[in-house]
C-alpha cells in the first residue's frame, strides 16, 4: 500500500472516529490528511469504494495493535487472556479511542450497506483465526465456540465505556470470570472427559 493511500486511509478513520459517517466525505479526508482536494477521490472513486478501503485499513491497523499486546504479554493462561483483553480494552477507550469509535461507525454502517458487511465478514474472519489461536494456547479445548462469547463480551464492553466513560474503567474482573469459565474447565478436564 502506498504511503499516501495509507495516509489518506488513515485520514479517513479519523473523521469517522471523530465525526462520525455523515461527515465521511472526500472532502473531508482531503483535510484531514492535509492534502490537496481530489487527493481521496483519485484513489478512491466512490465512497463505497473509501469505506471498502477503510475496513482493510481498520483491519491491519487492529491486528497491528493486538500483536503488540501480545508480544507484550504473550498470553499462555486464562488468566493472562483477560489481562491481554483488559489492556486492549483500555487502550481501545483510551488511546486508540478514535480508532474503536471508527470501528463502530462502520459496524452500523455495515448494517445498512450488504456489499460493505460483506468485506467487514471478510476481514473480521482473519482477525477471529487469530483470536482463535490466542484461546488454543490459553488452553481452550474449542476455540471456535469460545472465541465469539468473549469476543463479542468485549465488544459490549468497550462499547459501554465510550458511550458512558467511567474513569475507574477496569474490566478485568468480569474479563477473567468469562475467560476462566468458558476456557478453564475445560482445559483441566483429562482428555477423556472433553466429550462427556
Amino acid at each position: 500500500m502506498s504511503k499516501r493511500r495509507e495516509q489518506l486511509l488513515d485520514a479517513a478513520i479519523a473523521v469517522l472516529g471523530e465525526r462520525g459517517t455523515r461527515e465521511l466525505t472526500h472532502r473531508a479526508v482531503d483535510a484531514a490528511a492535509g492534502l490537496p482536494v481530489g487527493s481521496a477521490s483519485n484513489h478512491f472513486r466512490t465512497r463505497d469504494a473509501l469505506l471498502s478501503a477503510v475496513v482493510e485499513r481498520f483491519a491491519a491497523r487492529e491486528r497491528a495493535h493486538w500483536d503488540d499486546v501480545a508480544a507484550r504479554i504473550a498470553p499462555s493462561t486464562p488468566r493472562e487472556l483477560a489481562h491481554a483483553l483488559t489492556v486492549l480494552a483500555r487502550e481501545a477507550t483510551g488511546p486508540h479511542r478514535t480508532a474503536t469509535m471508527a470501528r463502530y461507525a462502520i459496524l452500523v454502517e455495515a448494517g445498512l450497506h450488504p456489499s460493505l458487511r460483506a468485506r467487514l465478514t471478510e476481514t473480521g474472519a482473519r482477525v477471529n483465526a487469530w483470536f482463535t489461536n490466542w484461546l488454543r494456547v490459553a488452553g481452550s479445548t474449542d476455540p471456535e465456540r469460545d472465541a465469539p462469547i468473549i469476543m463479542n463480551h468485549w465488544t459490549g464492553v468497550v462499547l459501554h465505556q465510550l458511550a458512558d466513560p467511567d474513569p475507574a474503567f477496569d474490566p478485568f474482573g468480569q474479563f477473567s470470570a468469562l475467560v476462566v469459565s468458558a476456557v478453564g474447565p475445560r482445559a483441566r478436564q483429562p482428555s477423556s472427559l472433553a466429550g462427556s
